[in-house]
């Protein structure tokens, strides 16, 4: 007996489209298995072999060329703005050939200005979205993201099952850029929590109280904040400033922050962010 159509709907997968992760790292990997886990069909593509992706190896595309032609929604989370342009158009280059995306998410964090830029060098008809995400591996892995995403309204609509199966807060902010331009605030901030929490716990030590003692009276006070209220859930909270690691990643944010900023001559914001910058590079790894 066929299916009724109440059935079939009910048993479709919430996304019809194959969707391609592009970075499939800290962040991409884990993104890729929520989606897959709910039923949508998807492929990882990354300049690594296929086999340092365990289980999941089996859906890892390595020809670029054939992961543009497989995959008509692909998510972009590779780390900055020359690996995207890299993704898109130089190495990789997943729009220069005939079969390509029709659809480019960019949930990597980088500036909103560049994301025009980006726009105009697409070939026509591609639907780009801004949907950068928040919340580290740790909410990746359990999928309860939070999206900040920017675009045309009816595409992100069609999107937003995708969005649902990773995360478990997704924000709608307005057309292209909206999205990019809160998140980087939303990192700037971020990056000042970090410094003044690491600092805040040094100093604590010193004066002979325990960082978990100081942590748990400020998560439930006001000086709670993200980063000092999950320590023991963030992989990368002792990190020291090394550019190739995640402490390295917000400075790269904050500098979006700044370019963001950049648009803005009348507007004096720019001394902040590079003290945020210093005081980034400066951070050492904690030893407990």
């Amino acid at each position: 007996m066929a299916p009724s159509p109440i059935t079939a709907s009910m048993n479709a997968p919430a996304y019809s489209e194959s969707v391609g992760i592009a970075g499939c790292g800290a962040m991409g990997l884990p993104m890729a298995r929520s989606l897959l886990a709910a039923g949508i069909d998807v492929c990882g593509f990354d300049v690594r072999p296929a086999g340092e992706f365990g289980d999941f190896a089996g859906r890892m595309v390595s020809d670029p060329a054939e992961f543009a032609a497989r995959c008509p929604t692909v998510i972009s989370v590779v780390r900055d703005i020359r690996q995207t342009l890299d993704l898109c158009f130089d190495q990789q280059a997943l729009f220069a050939g005939a079969a390509r995306p029709r659809r480019l998410v960019i949930s990597s964090t980088l500036s909103p200005r560049f994301l025009g830029k980006l726009a105009a060098r697409l070939p026509q008809g591609t639907e780009l979205v801004d949907a950068p995400m928040s919340g580290a591996p740790v909410a990746a892995r359990e999928s309860r993201l939070t999206f900040m995403v920017g675009g045309d309204e009816a595409v992100v609509g069609e999107l937003r099952p995708l969005f649902e199966a990773m995360g478990e807060a997704i924000h709608y902010l307005g057309g292209l850029g909206a999205g990019m331009t809160v998140k980087v605030v939303n990192n700037f901030v971020a990056a000042s929590s970090v410094i003044a929490v690491r600092h805040a716990i040094a100093a604590a030590q010193a004066l002979g109280v325990a960082p978990e003692v100081l942590t748990k009276v400020m998560a439930q006070s006001s000086g709670g904040t993200w980063y000092g209220d999950n320590l023991a859930a963030i992989d990368w909270a002792d990190e020291g400033y090394d550019p190739e690691n995640t402490i390295g990643i917000l400075e790269k944010d904050v500098n979006s922050f700044m370019d963001a900023l950049a648009g803005l001559p009348d507007f004096e914001g720019g001394e902040q962010a590079e003290m945020v910058i210093g005081n980034l590079r400066r951070l050492p790894p904690v030893d407990r």
